[in-house]
């Protein structure tokens, strides 16, 4: 059976697993209502977190499918992928056009030779401009150095969630087959090798499974190989160690199935091998040759995890003690390769490729039962040749007109600077550069900024030389100054002071920062204080109580908001944002130290 190997690549929200979705129920692969976003937080997010594997047969071909993650702090995992694969299908929003991860996924996938197949979708948006976003696709390419032969593209017009494909935007279309007709047209069947060939695959990915331990996701480049096989293992310097291969999978739908063969061209899923690393060469001939390196990306900033000290310890966690929650980041190491973990100490250095990688870590944390809290996170600085250098990013911007200046102002203090400027109509698209540090704990305040209307994405460009100070925190904390119950009346006299994260009912205690102060300085206030009985009457002393619904601090809120002297109390039920020493005396005299 012929086998097409293709990955399906998009910047965040413009379809790529509705499109994916769509393919795998009509070719018979999935039922009805089946996604592959099938981890809880996908699916509430609505974004893809985890690179997927998926196969469908069309016309006898084997279509080997990976459902690659949008968003930038996930980027290394679209570049494993596209070391695996024949071609791509370059997913655009028809309305939005090329964004910046667009451009970062087709980059990489023009510099290792792809001709990808671009796909136009969601053309049944009201303000859908499928001809204008194919210009600005081909611009893309020409800007990017594509070839003559990758810049003559074959497009299809899509409606993913409708599961319909068109290869003319006038025609009629009750499917997907122009799609995967298309991809039999232009995807090169994979290289079979000849026959005889020594078994040759490298890991571009890792899973884990309770029972065979660590798995390798693997592209096969030539030969076969069968469960039971000794197999030779090269890392990248050419050091050598044996294994055996115990057990091997291929996919049929969403499903991994065991095979007892797998051969040249397929991507399989081996166990047996607890030490394997993406990019290493596995094969079954000692002198066989290395497979190009696999870079992987470094991480861009880091904080501590540590044991959860609070008052309100151990209320919710099941987990909660430094060896429980060393052994969960010891298996977040199995498969999570872009980050990376100090566990000299009892506090855990998290280094990771940024505020939604390491969020989404925490959340995964807390459901599973583990409390703990994190510090402040900081940008990861490298030093070479005595020259300081910080990561920088892209940035675009979509934006109400009328929200220009606010956000080019705000971004001009975080030593950003603005590339670009293209209004239409009564919209604007900017572009930005600047170093990740700037954008720490932004985002809250840019949809303050544009009152929810404005679109920000970022990825990663490169490190570049220090950009100097930046102040960015106008806001200080309002700090519990007592423990216990909340009062409405309290929250009614402390809103004018500046914003409240917590409402009437809640626990706090002392040194749990319950707000923000608008002034900018640290205020201590005593949140549980009730109104004063008095037998006395007086026109106006009765009046309702009126409080502004609370800020709620969910993980990526704390970790943009909290202070250098904070941390993020993170448990199965709560976040709260508190101080690192919790009494006013304490803090005093840390203050009067530091500054001596």
């Amino acid at each position: 059976m012929e086998i097409r190997n293709i990955a399906i690549i998009a910047h965040v929200d413009h379809g790529k697993t509705t499109l994916t979705d769509a393919l795998l129920r009509q070719s018979g692969a999935t039922a009805e209502g089946v996604s592959m976003d099938s981890n809880d937080l996908e699916r509430e997010r609505g974004i893809t977190i985890y690179a997927k594997n998926a196969a469908v047969i069309y016309k006898g071909t084997k279509i080997n499918i990976v459902d690659t993650p949008g968003h930038a702090d996930f980027g290394s995992e679209v570049e494993r992928v596209l070391r695996s694969i024949d071609s791509v299908l370059l997913i655009v929003d028809a309305q939005e056009g090329p964004m910046p991860q667009t451009r970062f996924v087709l980059k990489k996938s023009l510099e290792l030779g792809f001709k990808p197949i671009v796909v136009i979708n969601k053309i049944d948006k009201p303000a859908a401009q499928p001809a204008v976003c194919e210009e600005a696709v081909l611009g893309l390419f020409l800007e990017l150095g594509a070839s003559d032969e990758q810049s003559n593209f074959p497009v299809v017009y899509t409606i993913a969630r409708q599961g319909i494909a068109k290869k003319k935007l006038d025609e009629n279309s009750s499917d997907l087959t122009p799609l995967l007709d298309t991809i039999l047209q232009y995807v090169p069947p994979a290289f079979k090798g000849n026959e005889g060939d020594s078994f040759l695959a490298q890991p571009f990915n890792l899973g884990y499974d309770n029972f065979l331990g660590r798995l390798a996701l693997v592209r096969v480049y030539q030969g076969s190989s069968t469960p039971g096989t000794p197999v030779f293992i090269k890392k990248p310097t050419g050091e050598t160690r044996t294994g055996k291969i115990l057990k091997l999978f291929t996919f049929a739908g969403l499903s991994r199935v065991e095979t007892n063969t797998v051969e040249a061209g397929d991507i399989a899923l081996i166990a047996g091998l607890p030490d394997i690393f993406i990019g290493e060469t596995i094969t079954d001939a000692e002198n066989a040759p290395l497979l190009p390196a696999i870079a992987i990306d470094e991480p861009t900033i880091t904080l501590n995890f540590l044991v959860n000290n609070s008052p309100f310890a151990g209320r919710e966690g099941k987990f909660v003690t430094s060896r429980q929650i060393r052994e969960r980041l010891e298996r977040e190491l199995e498969i999570n390769v872009g980050l990376k973990i100090d566990f000299e100490d009892d506090i855990f250095q998290v280094s990771g490729r940024g505020e939604l990688h390491i969020a989404v870590l925490l959340e995964n944390m807390r459901r599973e039962g583990y409390e703990l809290q994190v510090s402040q996170p900081h940008v990861i600085m490298h030093k070479e040749n005595d020259i300081l250098s910080e990561p920088f990013e892209e940035i675009i911007i979509d934006i109400p007109s009328i929200y220009q200046g606010a956000v080019i102002e705000r971004l001009g203090a975080r030593k950003c600077v603005l590339s670009s400027v293209n209004v239409h109509h009564e919209s604007a698209r900017l572009a930005f550069t600047g170093p990740t540090r700037g954008l720490l704990g932004y985002r809250s305040q840019f949809m303050l900024d544009t009152k929810g209307e404005g679109i920000f994405s970022s990825r990663f460009l490169a490190f570049k030389p220090y950009a100097g100070e930046i102040i960015k925190r106008a806001t200080g904390s309002m700090v519990s100054m007592v423990a216990g119950k909340v009062l409405g009346y309290a929250l009614w006299n402390l809103q004018d002071r500046g914003v409240l994260y917590i409402g009437p009912g809640s626990e706090v205690y002392e040194g749990m920062v319950i707000g923000n102060t608008a002034k900018g300085e640290e205020m201590s206030v005593n949140p549980t204080k009730g109104k004063q009985l008095t037998n006395m009457r007086a026109s106006g002393s009765d009046e309702s109580i009126m409080l502004t619904p609370p800020y709620e601090i969910t993980i990526e809120r704390g970790l943009e908001i909290m202070g250098e002297d904070e941390y993020l109390e993170v448990t199965p039920l709560s976040t709260r944002l508190r101080k690192q020493y919790l009494s006013d005396l304490d803090r005093i005299r840390v203050r009067r130290s530091t500054n001596r």
